[in-house]
């Protein structure tokens, strides 16, 4: 791959140092210069100039609902470059200087909803440019909850989710995953508050207490990450151990059953050394988020961010938490350019993950995720339209992808390659891979270019057996795709024909079932039903009063698409719990799609819930009840 000239003088020239006096010398990662690299979700222009650091010192104040206070931006330029473009979204800007305070010119572009605006300041030969700043009560990365909102129910708290493009709500910077950076960071909270952050806590658990009864925490990132990664939590924490190298944060009355859904985690970092090379980050502790939480999880570097809804106190859905610990390779340390090949870091993660369970739990339990992955893959694929449906590629425009496809097909792709050309083969590929990029942006043209050049060799008839292109750049499944079954959800499919002839529900036995299971029944039902045959299911099974959130979303999608009044009061209660968008957003899309009967209750129960949702979930059902 080519790089750009800047990021070569950058790689050669001294790195400058972090903020704080015990830091190491700060990385810089390069930014691709090819055409497939180019970010159409950033008004940056990082061939001119590009921040290498972020130096955060920030108040959070939950009266008003505002994190203020400043970033310092190391700045490498390109010769004769005179101003760096960043990305804003609502960010209040009151002053812009260099070092020395001296006052730097700049202008705030035209708002677009989606990206926000470009922040353009005049260097003036300026190394490091300095933002005061606050962002919005609204910023769409951060969400505040009341106490009552908490488990806890004393304190208020703070989370943000960053991912694609929301940090640019409370950063300013360049929010590129192209353009990754170093960061540091002092955040002073009220007394007995906890922060925490994805990266390295240098003053332990209580911080350093201030005036006005505050307390200053700082924490530090000394490798490149793409600006998503930055994340922050703040409110009543508490801190278990799960392991030398691992812990949990959360709640005190969350934190117990955490560490016990996560008791394998140390295991699981030592099948994925095993796999893939070194943990390259430190500390894989874990953050136990509030249910508003928009994701199953996010993978923050040193604190990767979870929903509740996965601690189901069977361990039966560890596989988040194998998933976002992959992320430590694909994602984080290898990172896709631009959202156009997001497929580099969920595809890659999903197959990771999948070969992490099997280490841990054996070929069956790895073979019920896979095979439940390729039947996703397929209804993705008919939901978007069918093979030739545009939105099916990997590499496409950035937000396009239907479904999980990125998660489903992109791994689908990568398991094809293994059973090719051997596991072997391929995990000595995919080791090198992530040395070759460790902490660096790829596109789906620079991973095609390196297997080709690592793996295939120039072996004409292995490059047309796989099909590269076929799947990266065409849409649909090709016709080679690798499909793995499993004998544990074989038994579930014949249960699922019984009842589907006319069995009764009671001659179903879930005995010992865990969350796949069920999902693989409750997808499989036919979508119509009528009202006695639900009720019986509900009866059987005692679907409506699940306590697990992957079983009551499955049962709740099949009650509305045949319109099952008696769920409607668990419905609205699910709803205004739980804010993963993988499990709402179903049931919101159900509700719009059955017209004049669902759309009232849909906006009826968003108008309850919304303000116990994140901003992204907003948006997301905003969306759906929006659309025509």
């Amino acid at each position: 791959m080519r790089i750009l000239t800047l990021a070569a003088l950058l790689l050669a020239s001294a790195a400058p140092a972090l903020a704080h006096a015990d830091a190491q010398t700060a990385k810089v990662a390069p930014v691709l210069n090819t055409p497939e690299a180019k970010d159409v979700w950033t008004y940056a222009r990082p061939a001119e100039a590009r921040v290498t650091h972020v130096d955060l010192d920030l108040n959070i104040d939950f009266a008003s609902k505002t994190i203020s206070g400043v970033a310092v931006l190391d700045v490498a330029a390109a010769k004769g470059a005179k101003e760096i473009v960043l990305d804003t979204l609502d960010l209040t800007i009151t002053e812009v200087s260099d070092e020395q305070r001296i006052k730097l010119p700049h202008t705030i572009g035209p708002k677009d909803p989606q990206l926000g605006s470009p922040l353009t300041i005049q260097l003036n030969g300026a190394k490091k440019v300095r933002i005061a700043y606050s962002a919005s009560p609204g910023a769409r990365a951060l969400q505040w909850l009341t106490p009552a909102q908490t488990q806890s129910k004393t304190l208020p708290f703070l989370f943000s989710q960053g991912q694609a493009i929301n940090n640019r709500s409370w950063i300013p910077t360049q929010d590129s995953p192209g353009i990754r950076q170093t960061w540091s960071a002092t955040i002073t909270v009220p007394d007995g508050f906890a922060p925490v952050m994805s990266g390295q806590m240098l003053d332990g658990a209580t911080g350093k207490l201030v005036p006005h009864y505050r307390r200053q925490f700082r924490f530090r990132m000394d490798n490149p990450v793409p600006p998503y990664l930055i994340a922050i939590a703040v409110g009543d924490l508490k801190f278990k151990e799960v392991g030398p190298r691992t812990g949990v944060w959360a709640e005190a009355g969350m934190i117990d059953a955490a560490v016990s859904e996560f008791a394998d985690v140390e295991k699981m970092i030592d099948a994925a050394q095993a796999l893939y090379g070194p943990y390259r980050w430190g500390r894989y502790d874990m953050l136990v988020l509030p249910p508003s939480f928009p994701y199953g999880g996010m993978e923050n570097p040193n604190l990767t961010f979870f929903t509740p809804t996965i601690i189901t106190g069977d361990r039966s859905n560890t596989d988040v938490l194998a998933h976002e610990l992959a992320h430590s390779w694909s994602g984080n340390l290898v990172t896709n350019a631009t959202w156009s090949d997001g497929w580099l870091n969920e595809g890659f993660t999903t197959y990771f993950e999948n070969r992490i369970m099997e280490a841990l739990y054996g070929k069956e339990r790895a073979a019920i995720y896979s095979d439940l992955d390729y039947a996703g893959m397929l209804r993705d694929v008919k939901d978007a339209g069918g093979d030739s449906a545009p939105s099916t590629r990997l590499h496409g425009e950035p937000g396009e992808g239907a479904g999980q496809l990125d998660y489903l097909k992109g791994s689908t792709f990568l398991r094809t390659i293994e059973v090719a050309v051997g596991r072997a083969r391929f995990d000595a590929y995919l080791r090198g891979y992530f040395d070759r990029h460790a902490f660096q942006p790829q596109t789906s043209a620079g991973f095609l270019a390196d297997i080709r050049k690592h793996l295939i060799k120039g072996d004409k008839a292995l490059e047309a057996k796989l099909q590269l292109d076929r799947w990266v750049y065409q849409p649909g499944v090709p016709s080679n795709a690798v499909q793995v079954k499993s004998e544990t959800l074989a038994k579930v499919d014949a249960q699922l024909a019984a009842f589907n002839a006319g069995g009764p529900a009671a001659a179903i036995d879930t005995a010992g079932w865990q969350t796949q299971q069920w999902q693989r029944l409750l997808g499989g039902l036919p979508r119509q039903q009528s009202a006695a045959r639900l009720a019986e299911l509900d009866a059987a099974l005692k679907l409506t009063s699940s306590k697990n959130a992957y079983v009551q979303s499955a049962w709740f999608d099949l009650a509305i698409a045949n319109r099952f009044e008696p769920v409607i009061p668990a419905l609205e209660e699910y709803l205004t719990r739980v804010g993963r968008n993988l499990l709402v957003t179903p049931l919101y899309r159900g509700l719009k799609a059955q017209g004049e009967w669902g759309t009232p209750i849909a906006q009826r129960i968003f108008d309850k819930a919304k303000p116990g949702y994140h901003p992204v979930t907003v948006g997301a059902v905003t969306r759906i009840l929006e659309a025509r």
